[in-house]
């Protein structure tokens, strides 16, 4: 099989190559350290509203997000966040806000991390996918699942605490299995979701139910959406994916059965793909491949052997 590193150890999945920054979460209860950081001259900020942040192009062709100084930044009561600190101890927080603020220079754009993650330097991704997750979470997640009591927001954005009953909410991570299974001729089992393009084909994926481990989620979801029973699980990497609220958990499947019978719901078609089968149907238009923000595609490529064409 494959190696995961030939062909993309120059490729880090997205969202999660090292981004430089220290979470630093000891940090995030000391209020006078939060403080003296927020007020610090070389502190950057940036707003974040609805999924979305300011993004702008550099003369030298890089894409980057709009950041400010601390005390050019918009003011909030609550809604601030300290993301961590990275190697030159320059300090990061973000700013919920009902709207993004607006440019003089009318040059910068808004984007959520679909448009943005594959533009993004490993640093401002990271940053902007931390605080797009915390901004899902306080957004859902404002009264008490104990008492019903508003909560209010404390450690610079990551807890929630009830001020009725004492209880403490933490941000929410839903794990989700998405994994490419292979048969014993070593074709890929690729499927198409009913309300993707026609065409659009990725590998297969749900969410882990309670009381399960990964890989029998792994083989759970094989045969509920294709019908195909899987054996032999292989790890493989994860991906933050806070859309709203999940961590992608990758693996490779091997198929002990070959018979295909989607269940019409999530899956509306799926079919064992030969690597020349593939590359025939990509180079005729008759397949779309995954887009290449998702782990999905990172998988394929895995066993395809090369990367994939771009969407």
């Amino acid at each position: 099989m494959t190696t995961w590193t030939e062909h993309t150890a120059d490729r880090p999945i997205t969202f999660s190559a090292p981004s430089g920054i220290d979470r630093s979460a000891h940090h995030r209860l000391d209020e006078a350290w939060l403080a003296a950081a927020w007020s610090h001259p070389t502190t950057r900020v940036f707003v974040v509203s609805g999924g979305q942040a300011l993004i702008d192009d550099t003369p030298d062709g890089r894409t980057e997000l709009i950041m400010t100084p601390s005390f050019e930044a918009p003011l909030t009561e609550a809604h601030r966040y300290y993301l961590g600190t990275d190697d030159e101890g320059v300090s990061y927080f973000a700013l919920q806000k009902d709207s993004l603020p607006g440019r003089i220079d009318q040059s910068a754009r808004p984007a959520g991390l679909r448009e943005a993650g594959l533009l993004l330097s490993p640093r401002d991704a990271g940053l902007l996918v931390h605080a797009v997750a915390l901004e899902n979470w306080q957004r859902l997640h404002r009264f008490c699942s104990r008492c019903g009591e508003r909560t209010v927001i404390a450690a610079a954005g990551h807890i929630r605490r009830c001020p009725a009953c004492g209880a403490e909410h933490y941000p929410r991570t839903d794990p989700a299995v998405i994994m490419l299974v292979t048969d014993e001729e070593d074709r890929a089992l690729l499927g198409r979701q009913v309300h993707w393009p026609e065409g659009r084909f990725s590998t297969l994926a749900g969410f882990v139910e309670p009381g399960e481990s990964i890989e029998q989620s792994v083989a759970r979801e094989v045969y509920e959406e294709a019908g195909v029973v899987v054996g032999d699980v292989e790890y493989v990497a994860s991906q933050p994916w806070p859309f709203p609220s999940s961590l992608m958990l990758g693996f490779m499947a091997r198929a002990t059965s070959s018979e295909i019978q989607v269940d019409g719901e999530e899956i509306e078609e799926a079919r064992w793909f030969s690597r020349e089968d593939l590359r025939a149907a990509f180079e005729s238009g008759e397949v779309l491949p995954p887009y290449g923000i998702s782990i999905a595609a990172r998988l394929i490529e895995l066993w395809y052997g090369k990367p994939l064409p771009k969407p």
